[in-house]
């Protein structure tokens, strides 16, 4: 029995002397303070020199080993700097326009005054599809906007907590929103893009200025006017650019490069912004712009004095297919909407 302890106690020992002796080699293996210092030079020697950095990595995708990459810096120069000057200048810009039209033309009224009767514009389905495009945008626009200006302009306000959380979800809005922002762009195409095809009449609408600038100036125009026409393909173009490009920047895999993805966020961002701008004229126009051009997303029916003043071709080309004629330009008594 004693025998037996005797042997155990020397088999701990030799186990214990063993660690404590090997302890100190095996650091040495795995901790090589030479190796470290050599690698902590390397790497600050690339840092100043502008070399590109990579690490080692065992999932297949090899840009995941990237840590350093000197063509970001020129990247991160041009989203902090071009890109967020286009869209400071674009949407700022356009409220100093609006404004300073405003103030010179106030609100365009009907000039022969409302007529009590009233005509179908569009119907639930363009709506819906309209609206659906519009509050869309609306989201993704100002998401985006944050990413690019919100440190600078929401951070000081809001404070850091409450901007992460706000970011965080305007991040995840931002990417499952585009899904039926992208839908309502292509049932609008299908819905307008017959009416929205460029003609003669177009250029004596430019001429004129719509009729935007002078009271009682009203040139002819079918179901959409050439300002119309450019909002309507604004849209439609910079949508498809964006949902293009926002495809790309959701899936950085089927984008190509790291050089490529960094080109597709720069024209995204600054299509956006251009966008925006247009958006807000959009909008102006539609609501304290224009007297009666809200009824035409809002009920979908519009009074038919403002559909002869601003659209005198498709009003008269629907009336006379619904068997009904247009009343006067002098107005006269009100009569019951229909």
């Amino acid at each position: 029995m004693v025998q037996t302890l005797l042997k155990r106690a020397a088999t701990l020992f030799a186990v214990v002397a063993l660690i404590t002796f090997a302890a100190p080699e095996l650091s040495a293996q795995q901790v090589n303070p030479t190796e470290s210092a050599v690698q902590e030079e390397q790497l600050m020697r690339a840092l100043q020199s502008g070399e590109a950095v990579s690490g080692r990595i065992t999932i297949p995708d090899a840009r995941a080993g990237d840590l350093i990459k000197p063509d970001n810096k020129d990247w991160a120069a041009t989203h902090g700097g071009t890109v967020k000057t286009v869209n400071v200048v674009a949407i700022v810009g356009m409220l100093v326009l609006l404004t300073g039209f405003y103030m010179y033309r106030g609100k365009i009224r009907i000039d022969s005054g409302p007529s009590g009767r009233t005509i179908q514009r569009f119907n639930a389905v363009e709506r819906f599809a309209h609206w659906l495009l519009a509050a869309t945008f609306i989201i993704l626009a100002l998401t985006g906007l944050n990413l690019l200006i919100g440190r600078a302009i929401i951070l000081p306000i809001v404070g850091e907590s409450a901007f992460g959380t706000l970011s965080g979800w305007g991040k995840i809005a931002h990417n499952y929103l585009a899904w039926p922002f992208m839908a309502a762009l292509v049932v609008v195409f299908v819905a307008w893009v017959l009416h929205n095809i460029p003609n003669r009449l177009d250029i004596e609408w430019l001429k004129q200025g719509g009729g935007l600038f002078t009271k009682g100036s009203h040139p002819p125009a079918k179901k959409f006017n050439a300002g119309q026409k450019v909002i309507f393909w604004a849209v439609i173009i910079g949508g498809a650019a964006l949902s293009f490009t926002g495809v790309m920047l959701l899936f950085p895999d089927i984008a190509g490069t790291s050089a490529q993805w960094q080109f597709y966020q720069v024209i995204h961002a600054i299509v956006a912004g251009i966008m925006t701008a247009i958006i807000i004229a959009h909008i102006y126009i539609g609501s304290v712009g224009m007297e009666g051009a809200f009824d035409a997303m809002g009920s979908g029916q519009v009074d038919v004095n403002w559909a002869k003043e601003h659209h005198s071709l498709w009003v008269d080309e629907k009336l006379a297919r619904e068997g009904r004629a247009a009343p006067s330009s002098g107005g006269g008594a009100p009569q019951p909407a229909e």
